[in-house]
């Protein structure tokens, strides 16, 4: 397990990570999710001991990382794809972190196989595209076959047969009770991947819950109806104190209030619907309106 607590960290005036607590628990793949510059970098640079907390602990399994022996057998982790040695062929660098963590050469060869290198294990690293570093990455991460993963955004560069490899990935490990933390910016990604989300802005927590609780906090879940008479259903639909926005020449869009009383209403006055649809609000949509500010950067038209 997880466990971050209080966690702080400045840089002179600056606070990268502010206080933060959560856990994230075995089995299960966690999103790690916030604006540019919430501080989502830092806190895995601190939960594997590459740079010191200002205040507070992290914790894996119960104790900090930094200074276990044979850190790979406990934790894999892919941070940044680029940092490696571009003079090294794959299987030689794979290879080196083996022997420094005390593992057998048989497994550079799986994970070469697992990730798909095989074939490319002894060009090198200089002249992979960005994807085959991100595999590479993850079969550094997979090497010591460890009950807890951490990655920072693993499909950069990856094409759509990446993406869905990767996303089978996390969702076995977690399967064979593993702690998947992942952290990346593509919401779709996230919707079909993860169990549960710690979303952070501005280096604070913003939520730690299941994905599903966080999207349904999301105020944009709508119901589409389309009937012969709009504007006579809108005004019984006001009146109920739901909002309604006309959608077309025949159709409505209605929120605060669900389709079941919707259509009880058309029943009791007689009008035909035509449709009645429900719309979920997305991941996406409660992640721009709960995150919107703690973003560093703002977009928008002429003020």
């Amino acid at each position: 397990m997880i466990e971050v607590h209080e966690l702080t960290k400045r840089y002179g005036r600056a606070t990268a990570v502010d206080r933060l607590s959560f856990t994230v628990r075995p089995g299960r793949v966690t999103g790690f999710l916030g604006p540019n510059g919430a501080g989502k970098s830092t806190t895995l640079r601190l939960l594997l001991g590459l740079a010191a907390p200002t205040a507070g602990s992290a914790t894996i399994g119960g104790r900090p990382f930094r200074g276990q022996p044979r850190g790979l057998r406990r934790v894999g982790a892919l941070l940044d794809a680029g940092e490696v040695h571009g003079g090294r062929t794959g299987r030689a660098h794979l290879r080196a972190l083996a022997l420094g963590n005390g593992l057998p050469r048989e497994r550079v060869e799986q994970v070469l196989g697992e990730v798909g290198l095989a074939g490319a294990a002894d060009r090198r690293i200089g002249g992979y595209s960005l994807g085959m570093k991100q595999r590479l990455g993850i079969a550094a991460a997979l090497l010591g076959d460890p009950p807890v993963l951490l990655f920072d955004e693993p499909l950069n560069g990856l094409d759509p047969e990446g993406v869905h490899w990767v996303r089978g990935l996390f969702r076995r490990l977690a399967g064979e009770g593993r702690t998947v933390f992942v952290s990346s910016h593509l919401m779709s990604e996230m919707e079909h991947t993860a169990d549960d989300l710690v979303v952070v802005g501005r280096g604070r927590l913003v939520a730690c819950e299941p994905l599903a609780a966080f999207a349904a906090r999301g105020t944009r879940s709508s119901v589409t109806v389309r009937t012969p008479e709009p504007e006579r259903l809108a005004g019984l639909l006001a009146r109920e104190g739901a909002t309604v926005a006309a959608d077309g020449p025949d159709a409505l869009a209605v929120t605060g209030l669900e389709p079941a009383a919707i259509g009880a209403l058309a029943i009791e006055h007689r009008l035909l619907l035509t449709e009645l649809t429900s719309h979920q609000s997305s991941l996406e949509q409660a992640f721009l309106e709960l995150t919107a500010d703690h973003a560093e950067h703002r977009t928008g038209g002429p003020r």
